[in-house]
């Protein structure tokens, strides 16, 4: 059997984009054994992941660590790694195919790769993974539009205990504490205009948007202790009838779970970079978050929610 090694490090938005190409490779080797080389925190997320047969931890040691790099490598050798498809592609995995791996067959951007390809500017992941991957021989059915249909837990006890039934506008008002600037600050008067419409609006925070998610008149869903975690919040996105987003990570996440949805960036970088062009999400940019106004989100939402309604819920 073909042994065959996937390098996905991180962080969850990235192995979220990598999903379909992963399953093209797995779908082009059916019968190899399949193993990604993945961080400590998303261990658990690939463990679930059904495209691959096991999960060998990277514990990201200093490249200077001797001893650390020299383990690694027993332990990586000791798998009788046949091809390797680095889907990272940065100087850590680099170094690996320098010192690790120095022959066999390899995909990725280091000197000396099989199939040898850097990323373009301005190229969002799923199209450089499809066109990378068709270098050596893959069809790549799903590069471009991965379906983590399957990270998504059954939330009907959650559900229950809220007293709530699908078909919610799900709100994500967050984005991480360093891009405050991909924040859009009128979350709490769209939340007043669904409720107007007649629709259930519903947060689920994580621990940096508590504060931010009580000034939203919306219902806001926490467990009695901590946070939902990543497959709860993917459960409950699919049971939403609608998102609206930032440019962060659970926005990307419904983005990948096919359904209905409105992500909203700022000029951080183009909304194409991300992907979300090969999703079922439609998107607004504007240069500030603060100068993309209400009636231009409001506009959006109410076409697309009739639009949603009419197809009726997500399969």
């Amino acid at each position: 059997m073909e042994t065959i090694l996937i390098i996905k490090l991180g962080a969850l938005g990235d192995l979220i984009q990598a999903d379909g190409a992963i399953r093209d490779i797995r779908e082009h080797h059916r019968h190899a054994s399949i193993t990604v080389m993945t961080t400590p925190p998303y261990r658990r997320y690939m463990e679930q992941c059904p495209w691959v047969d096991r999960v060998f931890i990277d514990p990201r040691v200093s490249r200077f660590n001797l001893a650390g790099m020299l383990d690694l490598r027993k332990r990586l050798r000791a798998d009788r790694i046949e091809r390797i498809y680095d889907l990272q592609q940065v100087g850590r995995t680099r170094f690996y195919r320098r010192w690790l791996f120095p022959s066999g067959p390899w995909l990725g951007d280091a000197a000396g790769c099989t199939w040898q390809l850097h990323r373009p500017d301005g190229c969002c992941a799923g199209d450089h993974f499809a066109h990378h991957l068709s270098l050596a021989g893959i069809e790549t059915r799903h590069s471009r539009n991965g379906d983590v249909s399957w990270l998504a837990d059954d939330v009907s006890a959650i559900m229950h205990r809220a007293g709530m039934a699908p078909g919610y506008v799900l709100l994500i008002p967050g984005a991480s504490a360093a891009h405050d600037a991909k924040r859009w600050p009128y979350f709490p008067d769209l939340a007043q205009r669904l409720q107007a419409l007649g629709r259930k609006v519903v947060t689920v925070p994580g621990p940096e948007e508590m504060e931010l998610c009580r000034t939203i008149p919306a219902e806001m869903l926490v467990p009695d202790e901590g946070y939902y975690d990543v497959f709860a919040l993917a459960g409950l996105i699919r049971q939403a009838a609608f998102v609206v987003g930032n440019d962060t990570g659970p926005t990307h996440l419904a983005a990948h779970l096919r359904g209905p949805g409105l992500a909203l960036f700022g000029d951080h970088a183009p909304a194409t970079t991300t992907g979300i062009q090969h999703t079922s999400f439609a998107w607004l940019q504007a240069g500030k978050l603060t100068n993309l106004g209400l009636e231009t989100v409001w506009q959006q939402v109410v076409r697309l929610l009739e639009q949603s309604d009419r197809g009726g819920m997500r399969s």
